[in-house]
């Protein structure tokens, strides 16, 4: 035995996909949220990771210089 504390990479599928961030946002989107999670029996942080997925799907990002030329 040679003693060694030896510790390997985590296998990449067994990682958790999710990780804990901090939000701030305005009370009225937050009150929209809760009462959409009680309407839809889904829970608020499930309807807001939703919500930013479609957000992202369907942004279109116009670079600075792009803005110059509309």
């Amino acid at each position: 035995m040679s003693g060694k504390f030896i510790v390997r990479p985590k296998n990449m599928e067994k990682r958790d996909k999710s990780v804990v961030m901090t939000l701030r946002l305005d009370r009225d989107l937050q009150e929209e949220f809760d009462k959409l999670s009680v309407q839809s029996d889904r829970s608020r942080n499930e309807l807001m990771c939703m919500a930013l997925r479609y957000a992202l799907e369907h942004l279109e990002f116009i670079p600075e210089s792009d803005e110059d030329s509309l």
